[in-house]
């Protein structure tokens, strides 16, 4: 981007129009005191925005470079405590114009994001397809469309507001994707919205917030509640939970009230170990569920998991205890072209244990062998494919089911 050094001046007239009320003798023998640019060139130079030619002259009518106006935006940055809100406004414009030429100049904008664009947004559009088939019955098939937005407000040093919205389409029957009561659906839905804070080492999350389990076994979802967690990244760290959610429970009309607590040990970067305790009502009781994992890393490109939980209350050994077995290598990264990941799992998923699981190709109340893997075909564009083949735990069915999802991340 080009611009002559007078179509420059009239942006960055704002820099140095507050600092003083009158305008200081202008050094360039090439302004004339009759010109409409005098006044502001005479004050730009006067503040050291502006420095000309060394014969003397300003040479207006001259093209400049992007590095050569970001030097004047960079001399700008260090006169802001002199300037009102609205200059203020306009110099952060310019900064984030130039940010990578004041970066290549040593000029420092690390809170240039915060300052100019105080909501972040990321988020995705997702196709899912799942094909499913039990011994001696037709397969079944399932698509799935999701857009997704995730915005994050920045209210101060401390704390931070998060969302999640998530909407959801059928390609298959060209209409909203079924809600839970067999109707279309495809309005958009609040699943996140909560105050996330930062203490040093304690992070606070309260309002509609996520909730990942250990291996992602019990749950992976949303609480309406508030979690809070003291040693974040530290060698041993606590998680205390409080809150409802519906999946604990499907078949009931209010959300289940949950507590629970996870303590994790990371005693080197190879090795994790963790413990949890839940207790939720499910039905007319509340359930007990408590459960111990752990995760090895090794060759710093593979990893074994593996973890069992248990729920006390019921008396039913199909349905009350859950295991996980899982070694994975490496991992699609999403900003990396063409990195992948593969990964080979047994897992037992019992209903009364496995509320809400985090697996795409085996569900709640299955057991048997995983296989999949991930790639990224483009910069933010990742492939995933997944197969199951195990059994129902309580229909003793064996089955099996393909998941294939294509996710564009912006």
């Amino acid at each position: 981007m080009k611009k002559t050094l007078t179509a420059a001046l009239t942006t960055a007239l704002v820099v140095g129009a507050a600092s003083t009320t009158f305008a200081a003798a202008n050094p360039f023998s090439d302004v004339p005191a009759d010109h409409w640019a005098y006044d502001a060139v005479a004050q730009l130079a006067d503040d050291g925005v502006i420095a000309g030619y060394g014969d003397g002259t300003y040479r207006g009518q001259n093209e400049i470079t992007r590095y050569e106006m970001a030097q004047m935006v960079a001399k700008a940055m260090a006169k802001e405590d002199q300037v009102n809100a609205q200059q203020k406004a306009m110099i952060d414009r310019l900064a984030a114009e130039f940010s990578e030429e004041l970066n290549n100049l040593g000029v420092r904008v690390s809170n240039l994001e915060s300052r100019i664009d105080n909501v972040k947004w990321e988020g995705k559009l997702q196709y899912e397809y799942k094909r499913w088939k039990y011994d001696g019955a037709d397969a079944e098939t399932d698509h799935d469309l999701k857009f997704r937005l995730e915005p994050t407000a920045t209210v101060n040093d401390h704390w931070k507001v998060k969302a999640r919205l998530d909407a959801h389409w059928n390609p298959d029957s060209d209409q909203g994707k079924e809600d839970d009561t067999g109707k279309p659906d495809s309005n958009v839905k609040l699943k996140r919205a909560y105050a996330a804070g930062h203490y040093g080492i304690t992070d606070i999350n309260a309002g509609l917030i996520p909730y990942y389990s250990e291996q992602g076994v019990v749950f992976d979802g949303e609480f309406s509640g508030a979690s809070v967690t003291v040693g974040a990244d530290q060698t041993l760290s606590g998680t205390l939970l409080a809150g409802r959610a519906r999946e604990i429970d499907g078949g009931a009309t209010a959300p289940s009230n949950v507590q629970g607590v996870n303590i994790t040990w990371m005693p080197t970067e190879e090795f994790t170990g963790a413990a949890e305790y839940y207790r939720a009502s499910v039905g007319d009781e509340y359930n007990n569920i408590w459960g111990l994992g752990a995760t090895y890393t090794f060759a710093k490109t593979a990893s074994l998991n593996g973890g069992y939980w248990k729920n006390t209350t019921p008396d039913n050994s199909d349905t009350d205890r859950a295991w996980n077995v899982q070694l994975s290598y490496k991992g699609a990264e999403q900003e990396n072209m063409h990195s992948f990941g593969l990964f080979v799992a047994y897992r037992r998923l019992g209903t009364a244990v496995a509320f809400a699981p985090t697996f795409d190709a085996i569900e709640s109340g299955e057991k048997g062998w995983e296989v999949g893997g991930d790639y990224t075909f483009a910069k933010n564009v990742v492939g995933t494919l997944k197969y199951f083949n195990g059994r129902n735990i309580e229909r003793d069915a064996k089955l099996d089911r393909f998941y294939g999802s294509l996710e564009y991340f912006f």
